[in-house]
């Protein structure tokens, strides 16, 4: 049964109310750590609740899968986990700092070192190689120039685009932008990588290639990972499922048997062959019109 089939059943039992969550001390492989979080938007005479109280652990090494309708307060969190806003009540503690009283400046600088972006539009830098876009957090940190280079070289390789360095965004297919944002991510030795919706421009094999990326990170670096997503089956490449509904997590359960990107990609047809068949199906509807 997979993780839809589950909700609809409802054979999950529902999470309690937030607020008779207590959470365990605070212990140091703690990366993330909510205590009662509200945000709510002023908007004229309305209020909008966005999360309502949620108390949250992720640890380090992680790879969590953050889903739930739109308006659910996913892309909220998302916000908040990535000190690019503060709650309105209740702490948010990154790595054992409570980052929800600290400055503007504070923050941009937990955001530049601790926190890698990937999003689903790629905000890769038109005019800039692939290169120059990976450099451009150590860039912002004053890193000298040709360590950056080094460390920018190094992520790319860890994505598979070693070859592709000088090449501009135009120049890259959707799967290749979305690996060089991923290097980007990578270049500053995150705690944490925020994905958001990561293969939501993706093709179904781009999808899974970059999922093998994430799940070998998870792995091989023991890098904690979140991901917002409203596709059930990325969802099942995580290790955990939070689906958040009304501003509170409705269910937070682990993947007993995570879907294996290396595997699924092993099984899948050459790219070459996907297009022939594909070219094939695009002759035979072409056909049935001209019946």
């Amino acid at each position: 049964m997979d993780l839809a089939e589950a909700i609809q059943k409802d054979i999950w039992h529902p999470r309690e109310e937030e607020s008779s969550v207590r959470l365990p001390p605070y212990t140091p492989d703690q990366v993330i750590r909510l205590e009662r979080v509200h945000k709510v938007y002023n908007t004229g005479e309305v209020e909008v609740h966005a999360l309502r109280g949620v108390s949250l652990l992720i640890k380090r090494g992680e790879f969590v899968a953050v889903m739930g309708p739109s308006g659910s307060g996913k892309s909220t969190l998302m916000n908040i986990l990535g000190c690019l806003d503060r709650p309105t009540r209740g702490r948010y503690f990154l790595e054992g700092v409570d980052v929800s009283t600290l400055s503007k400046n504070e923050l941009a600088d937990i955001r530049n070192r601790r926190i890698g972006f990937v999003f689903q539009a790629f905000n890769l830098v038109p005019r800039a190689s692939a290169l120059e876009n990976v450099e451009l957090p150590l860039l912002y940190a004053g890193v000298p120039a040709k360590e950056r280079v080094r460390r920018a070289r190094e992520a790319l390789a860890a994505v598979g685009l070693a070859d592709k360095e000088r090449s501009f965004p135009n120049q890259l297919s959707g799967g290749q932008q979305q690996r060089v944002a991923i290097a980007r991510a990578l270049v500053n030795n995150p705690s944490i990588i925020l994905a958001d919706e990561p293969t939501g421009n993706l093709d179904s094999r781009t999808s899974v290639e970059v999922m093998e990326i994430f799940q070998r990170l998870n792995r091989e670096r023991n890098l904690t990972l979140i991901i917002v997503t409203h596709e059930h089956d990325i969802a099942q490449y995580a290790k955990r499922i939070i689906l958040f509904r009304d501003g509170r997590v409705r269910h937070d359960v682990p993947v007993e048997v995570p879907r294996e990107a290396r595997e699924i990609l092993a099984a899948m047809p050459p790219e070459e062959e996907s297009d022939e068949d594909l070219g094939d199906l695009e002759g035979g509807f072409s056909g049935l019109r001209a019946k």
